[in-house]
Order: structure tokens, then C-alpha cells, then sequence
């Protein structure tokens, strides 16, 4: 048989999508990746923070010619501890804590342009928004179909394996499992970062260290009645934080799990 390079066609250019790349191109694969999105998110706040084990640094390592990079854009996570709190009491106590945790934590907009640039130029191909695709008689090959939205124009990718990294309400894995539904697990997640590098000696940044002091090196993950919530910290004088409700499934629109906030929510959650 004659001997080629084979192609690997990735829908979706997030994280997972360019580490996909990576990976394949390691392997000897020629890579090109699908995205809907017109161009990569620069000095963006975009996406929430990410907690990076040992082997995932390593690999994320292997990709980057210069390695050192990673430690430049991530914060450690040297500790990880476990609370309680008493919401009426206002106090809090100590469940558990790791002191070996060994974790980074990045921001997404930082992990994934460091990702892009590692990428040959050609890989990614931007304002793609992918519509189906069509495995060989023989299924030796797949052709994907895509609409350039710049100008409308469909064109036709041809390689030799499919990879969904379009999310979990993905368009390519509901074909091979159309049955397949997303379940509820019980509650909904508050989230964003919060940038204080101007105001660092505010009220609010003051009474977050009061009461996370090892910000800066711990992942805090506390629990109270009906909530959760877990907090670090990210460079660039960052806080990545999420807050967990128990609640009623709500009503989603669109095809996204993902729900922008507006006033009408916050002032909700104020009160």
C-alpha cells in the first residue's frame, strides 16, 4: 500500500479542539480544525479558569516550543482544602485538606492562546461553521461539509478521521447517539472572573483574603446549605469563581447550557 500522511479533521477550536491537534500532529498526522468563530479571542476575558493537573502540564509541555511559557500564564495550587460553612453562624471549619494537590490553575483565554500560536497558521480554519458529514462506503474516509461565513461558501473537507470536540450538546455525537440527553443533576452554577489588579485594596478584595487567606496558592472549595461554591486565583491579579445553587431545572434557550446574565438575574440573586 502506498504510504501517506493521514488526516484528522477536528470540529470545534476551544481548548479541546487545538490539544486535539496537537496531539494528532505528534503522531505524524497532517491536522485541520473547524471553527465557527471568526478569529481567536484576543485580550479577552472569554471562558473561566482551569485547573491543570501534572500530566496534563506535561503534555500541554510537549506541544509548546518553549515549555517554560505554561508557568508564565498559570498560578499554583499547591493546597486544596474542603469547608463547611454555617451561613446563619457565619463561621466556617476545615472538612479536609491536600497539601500535595500539585495543581495549576490557567484562565482559559491564556492556556488556549497559548495553544494557537504553538499551532502551525494554516491548522485552524476560522469562520468555519461546520453543517454534516459523510463516511466513505468503505469507511476508509470522511468528508465534512462547512459554511465559510465570510461568504457563504460551502466546502468540503476530506480526511481520514472525524473528531467532535464541538461541546457537550455536540451536533456530531448526537448523530451516533441521537437518544442521548443531557441530565440534571440538581443545580445550576453561578460564574466568572473577577479582575482586581485596580482594586486591590478595595472593601470586597480585603474581605475575600480576610476569609480565603491562602488565595494565591489553595483552591478553596466550600460548602453550605442548598450551595457551593469554589474559589482561586489566576495571574494577573484574577479570581476564578464559581457558585453553585440546588435549584429546579431551568428553561434553557437555544442550544447552549451556557445562559448570559442579565440585571433581571442579578438583582434575583441579590435577593
Amino acid at each position: 500500500m502506498e504510504k501517506r500522511i493521514r488526516k484528522g479533521v477536528v470540529v470545534g477550536g476551544s481548548i479541546a479542539g487545538v490539544s486535539c491537534a496537537h496531539a494528532l500532529m505528534v503522531a505524524g498526522w497532517d491536522v485541520v480544525v473547524v471553527e465557527k468563530s471568526c478569529a481567536p479571542q484576543t485580550g479577552s476575558p472569554t471562558g473561566a479558569g482551569l485547573g491543570l493537573d501534572p500530566q496534563a502540564r506535561q503534555f500541554l509541555q510537549s506541544w509548546l516550543s518553549h515549555p517554560h511559557l505554561l508557568h508564565h500564564v498559570t498560578m499554583p495550587l499547591a493546597l486544596d482544602q474542603n469547608q463547611a460553612t454555617d451561613s446563619e453562624k457565619k463561621i466556617s471549619w476545615t472538612l479536609t485538606r491536600d497539601e500535595s494537590f500539585n495543581f495549576r490553575a490557567a484562565h482559559w483565554a491564556d492556556l488556549h492562546a497559548l495553544l494557537y500560536k504553538a499551532l502551525p497558521r494554516d491548522v485552524v480554519l476560522w469562520g468555519h461553521h461546520f453543517l454534516s458529514f459523510n463516511t466513505a462506503h468503505d469507511k476508509s474516509s470522511v468528508t465534512v461539509k462547512a459554511k465559510v461565513l465570510q461568504t457563504d461558501e460551502i466546502v468540503e473537507i476530506v480526511g481520514d478521521l472525524l473528531i467532535a470536540a464541538d461541546g457537550s450538546l455536540s451536533t456530531i455525537c448526537r448523530t451516533f447517539l441521537p437518544e442521548l440527553k443531557l441530565r440534571y443533576l440538581g443545580y445550576s452554577a453561578w460564574r466568572g472572573v473577577l479582575d482586581f489588579s485596580e482594586n486591590e485594596n478595595s472593601d470586597t478584595i480585603i474581605g475575600i483574603r480576610r476569609a480565603y487567606p491562602e488565595l494565591g496558592n489553595c483552591l478553596y472549595f466550600d460548602l453550605a446549605p442548598g450551595t457551593h461554591c469554589v474559589l482561586y486565583e489566576l495571574q494577573g491579579k484574577k479570581i476564578n469563581w464559581i457558585w453553585y445553587f440546588n435549584q429546579p431545572e431551568p428553561v434553557l434557550k437555544g442550544s447552549s447550557v451556557t445562559i448570559k446574565v442579565s440585571s433581571d438575574m442579578i438583582e434575583k440573586m441579590h435577593e
